[in-house]
């Protein structure tokens, strides 16, 4: 019979392979698979899913109720209440100055003096005409003030007596033509006589008025004179400090020449602007405390003192003006500050200590400890008060959590809470 080549094949490599697998080397090999150095075998550590990883030890907090100070965070520039720029209401040539840069200034200190010879002179002739006025008028020297009727004033007396004799004098006139006694002539001389002093009254009457206009005057031209000698002497307005001196000893300046700037340095005030969604937490009298780069590691206070009623449309704020003493002198006008407004104290708010809060690639979380193992949780944060953070959301209240090792934790991870006994059987393989 004849046999076809793949069959043969198959019958020759058959006894082949029953010899091998029924080799003497079987044994050690079985013994090497089952022993307990291969990590592979049975018995093997990395065989992993058959043992219970060891517990991580960890310290746990329960959930704090605190009381947190809410405050609003601001940032501005301090600024004077008072700036003035003091100038001249006279010319001259300054012959004292009294302007030093950073000097300390009361109100009504001397600041310059100018030169007022030529004032003087000015007044001197005020005061003349004054006086000629004044004796045109008949006023009492000792009674300047007291100006007398226009019936007092002798040139009015004086016309008044001129035309009452011409009054008696025409009447007399008429008495005697009636009689026939004298000519009708004299009757017309008489009349036009009595006509004449009374243009004469009516004169003297309207140039005492006017003399009286006069007197006003010319005494408004002495105060002039006298408040421009005054005025020679500039002296300080406010109190403050001297920031900027624009003149010098010797130098001649003119009206309206500004001579110096004195800054008003306590109280000064902290200008800001305060987002709109605040508006109904600013009121007056708020505190606040802020810090300035000079100073880093003092806090400085004070209180609102005026809030604006209107919003900016483009930045969405509304201006603040913070009230604040500056006794010491520390604070300049020009600083920059930062700082916060303390609105309100909020008791009984849900909080967790630092140490218990993880942050990784912008997600909060915490790791409470349930029967012990860990869930992780997303948390919100809210204000931060000395070491605790408010938690807003994801906490009930009730939880216990991590407060160390929390880089090893992760959901269902297993832990020992460190102080207390350790569960039976932890750590042990099962």
């Amino acid at each position: 019979m004849r046999i076809q080549r793949p069959y043969l094949f198959i019958f020759l490599l058959f006894p082949i392979l029953a010899v091998s697998s029924c080799g003497g080397n079987s044994a050690p090999q079985s013994a090497q698979a089952s022993g307990p150095g291969n990590p592979n075998g049975p018995g093997g550590s990395r065989g992993g899913r058959g043992g219970d990883q060891p517990s991580i030890e960890v310290r746990t907090t329960g959930v704090q109720r605190i009381s947190i100070q809410r405050q609003i965070e601001l940032s501005g520039n301090l600024v004077s209440i008072e700036q003035v720029k003091v100038s001249t209401e006279v010319a001259g040539t300054v012959i004292f100055s009294n302007i030093d840069l950073g000097k300390e200034i009361r109100t009504g200190d001397i600041l310059i003096r100018l030169d007022d010879r030529e004032l003087q002179l000015a007044r001197d002739r005020a005061e003349s005409a004054l006086r000629q006025t004044e004796a045109q008028l008949g006023l009492d020297p000792t009674k300047p003030n007291v100006i007398p009727p226009d019936e007092q004033i002798a040139s009015v007396r004086t016309a008044i007596a001129n035309r009452d004799d011409a009054r008696v004098k025409l009447a007399q006139t008429q008495e005697l033509v009636s009689r026939g006694l004298v000519p009708r002539t004299d009757l017309d001389t008489n009349e036009t006589r009595l006509k004449v002093f009374e243009a004469q009254l009516q004169s003297s009457m309207e140039s005492v008025r006017s003399l009286k206009a006069s007197l006003q005057d010319r005494r408004a031209a002495v105060s002039l004179a006298q408040k421009k000698i005054e005025d020679a002497t500039v002296k300080s307005p406010v109190n403050g400090v001297v920031s900027e001196r624009l003149v010098q000893r010797g130098e001649f300046i003119r009206e309206n020449t500004q001579i110096a700037t004195i800054v008003q340095l306590n109280p000064l005030q902290l200008r800001t602007a305060v987002q709109e969604k605040f508006s109904n937490l600013i009121r007056t009298n708020l505190p606040v405390e802020f810090v300035v780069e000079p100073f880093p590691g003092q806090m400085f206070k004070g209180r609102i003192l005026n809030i604006s009623p209107s919003i900016d449309e483009l930045t969405r704020t509304f201006a603040v003006e913070v009230q604040v003493d500056n006794a010491n002198r520390k604070l300049k006008p020009g600083f920059f500050a930062k700082g916060v407004i303390l609105t309100e104290r909020d008791n009984n708010v849900m909080a967790l200590p630092e140490e218990a809060v993880s942050t990784l690639a912008g997600v909060t979380s915490t790791f409470v400890v349930d029967n012990g193992v860990i869930r992780q949780q997303s948390v919100s944060l809210g204000a931060h008060e000395g070491k605790f953070f408010e938690i807003l959301t994801g906490l009930t209240g009730n939880e216990m959590v991590a407060i160390s090792n929390l880089n090893q934790l992760v959901t269902g991870t297993k832990v020992t809470i460190a102080g207390a006994a350790e569960p039976a059987g932890a750590g042990e393989s099962k």
